[in-house]
């Protein structure tokens, strides 16, 4: 197995020469093997948002970057500046690294850590939502995350960034669905570090939790949705809770860290149901909730993908040549939580709908 501690160094050395980053480990640390292996081995990649345009397949991902910052709640490892798209014709064909596609120095009103992005297409220009930091300061010294929009006339990019964040946005991890009747909806939060429970009442709290509410048995936060202007670049309404629902039809609880909203929203429809789909974070499941509306609520069902190698657990899903895939990433390259690359296996589906759990690692 390759040490964590000569991965740093390593890594700087891979990126400059444009060189694959390490050999791929046939066997994870416990002795399992991984079920697919990264898309690309040239950068680090993570937190993968795919789409289908024009008929090829373009991934938005994380550009995780090897930096000397310790591991904390905060996600201050975490330290990603800029974002490169990724294209392929079709999974498992060769993918081609874009150029950056977008850099933090020229986002006016960002100050660092440029997180889980996602794309849209409307009216011949392409859309890429992204969270960062403000220029502001918490009890942390760091600022808070609002959601900003950059545009182009080519998915790769280069986007110009709009001189704001987007009014009304805040947290993080922005997925952005086009629904059939052409109405499109932002689902975007995330808890801990992407600042989600400072604002319980609606309004910011420098100085609030950096975990969750610790209400264990409370309704637990939600993850937000809310309705896109034909402009793509603002709030057509007021922001919503997309909630989750047990089997009894109450909400999941704070405590149920099995089944409560974490991060990474992502939303499909399917057979006339909507999935709501996401992470739960520190128990590092993807989980679905279907709904029959797109604002929800949303009643839980399952576990799409059990933990991966790795702390976080960030995916996509898209239908491309007849089939279903889910993009996910974990840390198969590096052993180390902030340095991912994004892989791609096939989604099923039960004649039911139901969406049988799939292993990352397997025997």
């Amino acid at each position: 197995m390759i040490r964590p501690q000569l991965l740093a160094a390593g890594a700087a050395l891979a990126l400059a020469a444009g060189a694959t980053l390490y050999a791929q480990e046939p066997t994870a640390p416990d002795g399992r093997h991984y079920l697919s292996q990264p898309l690309v081995t040239k950068i680090y990649t993570a937190d993968p948002s795919a789409h289908v345009f024009n008929g090829k397949i373009y991934v938005y991902p994380s550009h995780d970057i090897a930096q000397p910052l310790p591991s904390d709640d905060l996600g201050n490892q975490y330290a990603m500046r800029d974002y490169r798209v990724l294209r392929m014709d079709r999974v498992g064909a060769p993918v081609t690294i874009g150029p950056v596609a977008l850099d933090v120095k020229n986002v006016p009103w960002a100050s660092q850590q440029m997180w889980a992005p996602d794309a849209a297409y409307r009216n011949g220009t392409y859309y890429l939502y992204f969270p960062a930091r403000d220029k502001t300061k918490d009890k942390n010294g760091l600022g808070a995350f609002k959601i900003g929009v950059a545009t182009s006339k080519n998915p790769m990019g280069p986007f110009k960034a709009e001189p704001k964040p987007i009014a009304g946005s805040f947290s993080m991890d922005p997925a952005v669905y086009t629904d059939s009747d052409g109405k499109v909806y932002m689902y975007f939060g995330g808890i801990w570090g992407g600042q989600l429970q400072r604002y319980k009442n609606g309004v910011y709290d420098p100085n609030g939790s950096d975990t969750d509410l610790k209400q264990d048995d409370q309704p637990a936060l939600s993850g937000k949705v809310v309705r896109m202007n034909p402009d793509m670049k603002t709030f057509a309404e007021p922001v919503r809770d997309a909630v989750i629902l047990d089997e009894q039809g109450q909400p999941v609880k704070g405590g149920d860290h099995d089944r409560r909203f974490f991060e990474a929203s992502w939303m499909f429809k399917r057979g006339g149901k909507y999935y709501y789909t996401y992470s739960t974070g520190d128990t590092h499941f993807i989980n679905y909730a279907i709904g029959d509306n797109p604002y929800g609520p949303f009643t839980y069902k399952g576990h799409i993908l059990n933990p991966v190698q790795g702390w976080t657990s960030h995916h996509s899903i898209i239908e491309h040549d007849g089939k279903w895939w889910l993009f996910y990433a974990d840390t198969q390259l590096s052993n180390q939580n902030h340095l991912r690359n994004v892989k791609v296996t096939e989604l099923k589906f039960n004649p039911d709908g139901t969406i049988p759990t799939i292993d990352p690692l397997v025997r």
